[in-house]
């Protein structure tokens, strides 16, 4: 049986609010059966946690590094190694979004060579960035 996690759960348990609702999510997160998360659901956890808890970018970052690197946790077709290179390539910079260093990431794990984008920003370690065809 394949188990995804939705961002609310992920949110609760990196923040550790509300308490009753942050031990709910740790004693499915804290469990050894793997679990699933996508990029979309990383993507939004990030969100969050900038928009309603107000943390630094570098926290974000750090929380979700860390989240990623649990051995029950599979980032559904994403390599592991990609979406935190990607996401310490945003942690210090004030103009990549952790959004745009998923999708690299998802672009790198899935081989892409080319990302079409109008985002001048955009990582380009390893992929070729194209505002044309």
């Amino acid at each position: 049986m394949a188990r995804f996690l939705d961002a609310s759960v992920v949110v609760r348990y990196l923040t550790g609010l509300p308490p009753d609702e942050a031990v709910v999510a740790g004693s499915i997160i804290d469990q050894s059966v793997q679990l699933k998360i996508g990029g979309v659901a990383l993507a939004e956890t990030a969100f969050v946690l900038r928009s309603v808890y107000q943390l630094p970018r570098e926290s974000i970052v750090d929380r979700l590094i860390e989240f990623v690197k649990r051995e029950n946790i599979d980032t559904q077709g994403l390599d592991k190694g990609y979406i935190i290179q990607g996401l310490l390539m945003c942690r210090p910079s004030g103009r990549v979004s952790v959004g745009d260093a998923l999708i690299w990431a998802e672009a790198r794990s899935g081989g892409g060579e080319v990302v079409y984008s109008f985002d001048q920003r955009f990582l380009s370690d390893g992929i070729e960035v194209r505002a044309e065809p």
